[in-house]
C-alpha cells in the first residue's frame, strides 16, 4: 500500500513542475524573443511482479506478459519550443527581427559571448550598438553621433547618411549564429544564452544566406506564447494534481481501514 503513497508522490512533484513551467510560459507572454517553454516526462522503473517469459511449468510453457508495477514519474526535461514569434512593427531604426534562424552574438562583461533573439538595440555615448543592458553587438558596430537615417538592410549590412552628403557610409556587418542543437543553449535570463557542450559550436554567417535568417529593421520578435494553450495546459496540469492527490487519500483511506481492524 505504501507503493501507491510513493507513485502518487512523483505524480504531483512531475505535475508542480509542469505547472512552474507554463506559468513561466505566462509571466513572459510580453517578453521580445521568448520561445515557451515544455516539460516531458519519463516514467520510472517497473518492479517485476512475475517475469516475462519465465517458465511457468516444467513442460516449457512461457509467462507471455508478466507482471510489472511502475513506480511512478519523472521530469526527463524542459524544452524550448523554438518557433518563429510574430513581427510586431515599433518603427524604431534600431530595432531588429530575425526572420527565420539565428541569434545576435552579444559580448558579456566577463569577456565571453551571449546570443540572444531580443533586437532591441540601442546606442551607447559612443555611438556602439548595445542592448538593453549595454552589451555591444558583436562584431562591434558604431554610428557617428551626426549619423542620419541608419538603415539595415536584410542582409545585415548597417549604412547611414551625413547632413549634406548624399551618399550612404557603410558601419558594419551584423552577423548571426546559429547552433546544431538550439536545445543545448544554457539560458541566462535578460533574454541570453550561452554555449553548451551540448548546444555544439556556434556557427557564424551573414543574415539571408544558406542556413540562416534575415533582419527586419524597424521590427521587434514578439513571444512566441499562446495564451489559449497556456491556460489549455495549466488546467490539464492541474486536474492531474488534482488527481494524483486523490490516489493519495485513498491509500491514506485504505491504510486507516487497515489499521482499524480488530
Amino acid at each position: 500500500m505504501l507503493r501507491s503513497l510513493d507513485v502518487a508522490s512523483t505524480g504531483m512533484q512531475a505535475q508542480s513542475t509542469n505547472v512552474e513551467t507554463i506559468s513561466h510560459n505566462i509571466a513572459n507572454m510580453t517578453t521580445t524573443g521568448y520561445k515557451r517553454r515544455r516539460a516531458e516526462f519519463q516514467d520510472l522503473i517497473y518492479q517485476d511482479l512475475r517475469r516475462v517469459g519465465t517458465m511457468s511449468s516444467d513442460t516449457g510453457y512461457r509467462v507471455p506478459a508478466g507482471a510489472q508495477v511502475g513506480l511512478g514519474v519523472r521530469t526527463a526535461a524542459i524544452y524550448r519550443i523554438n518557433e518563429q514569434g510574430t513581427l510586431s512593427q515599433t518603427g524604431n531604426a534600431l530595432d531588429l527581427a530575425v526572420e527565420g534562424r539565428g541569434y545576435f552574438r552579444i559580448l558579456l562583461p566577463n569577456g565571453e559571448y551571449a546570443y540572444t533573439r531580443d533586437g532591441t538595440f540601442s546606442l551607447s555615448q559612443d555611438g556602439t550598438i548595445v542592448t538593453a543592458d549595454g552589451y555591444p553587438l558583436t562584431p562591434n558596430i558604431s554610428i557617428p553621433n551626426n549619423a542620419e537615417n541608419i538603415t539595415i538592410d536584410q542582409t545585415g549590412q548597417v549604412q547611414y547618411t551625413l547632413s549634406g552628403q548624399p551618399n550612404s557610409q557603410v558601419a558594419g556587418q551584423i552577423q548571426l549564429t546559429t547552433f546544431q542543437n538550439e536545445n543545448g543553449l544554457a539560458a541566462m535570463g535578460q533574454n541570453l544564452f550561452t554555449e553548451t557542450t551540448s548546444s555544439g559550436d556556434p556557427i557564424i554567417g551573414n543574415p539571408e544566406t544558406t542556413g540562416f535568417g534575415t533582419i527586419r529593421q524597424g521590427f521587434v520578435e514578439e513571444s512566441a506564447v499562446n495564451a489559449v494553450t497556456e491556460i489549455t495546459d495549466l488546467i490539464t496540469a492541474q486536474r492531474a494534481y488534482e488527481m494524483n492527490s486523490k490516489s493519495i487519500t485513498a491509500s491514506d483511506e485504505m491504510l486507516q481501514t487497515l489499521t482499524n481492524l480488530r
